[in-house]
């Protein structure tokens, strides 16, 4: 798999949407049911990111869903590249970014979201092919006017703002022209998941997917 070829396949799963849930799930057995109420509100693209114990087994169990397009966030090694696509990841997610680990990722044919923070980091990865980036930590790094600034002399890269991302300023960052979706965990709240809340979840994921871009 090439860079470009990498990119084009993560530009497609995040037009499925203009959110993408990321997710943080301690126990296995509820994955199903909670990808299952995401899907049917309307967000088929689920990031399960690897820092739980169970992240690969939710995967797994996610991966079972009709209509779901999971990946794995929070990729920090290329062991992990390997572990995710192994469980059934269909794409891949990085905080930040190494050549280790895009190397890891073109290698597996895993689909790569690369994470970069600054505009250097966003040009190198644009060197490489990868003309789809995610933006983290989002918030963080300048929110929506430090995004707009990168826009401005690189409008060739497309980003997915995450961390720090919610119901209120998604809309500010999807108003954007070099913004393709946006990652939050507003979703998929770890109350209502612990309570088996699948309607609310869905209708928080509905109200996502009515978001305009």
């Amino acid at each position: 798999m090439t860079p470009n070829e990498s990119s084009r396949q993560a530009a497609e799963i995040c037009q499925l949407a203009p959110v993408v849930p990321v997710l943080v799930v301690e126990d296995a057995s509820l994955a199903g049911d909670l990808a299952l109420a995401l899907v049917t509100g309307g967000l088929p693209a689920l990031e399960v990111t690897l820092r739980t114990p169970a992240a690969l087994d939710v995967i797994r169990e996610m991966a079972k869903i009709e209509g779901g397009v999971v990946g794995a966030g929070t990729l920090l090694t290329p062991d992990d590249v390997i572990a995710a696509k192994d469980a059934g990841a269909l794409f891949g997610v990085t905080p930040g970014t190494t050549d280790r680990m895009i190397d890891a990722a073109l290698d597996a044919e895993l689909p790569l979201l690369p994470g970069a923070a600054t505009a250097t980091e966003a040009l190198r990865l644009f060197e490489r092919g990868f003309f789809v980036q995610k933006f983290f930590p989002a918030e963080a790094s300048g929110g929506v006017p430090a995004l707009k600034a990168i826009g401005g002399p690189m409008p060739q890269i497309r980003f997915c703002p995450t961390g720090g991302v919610s119901l209120s300023n998604a809309p500010a960052y999807l108003g954007l022209a070099n913004t393709i979706c946006v990652g939050g965990s507003w979703v998929a709240p770890k109350d209502a998941v612990e309570q088996h809340d699948w309607a609310k979840i869905t209708d928080l994921a509905a109200e996502a997917a009515r978001l305009t871009r």
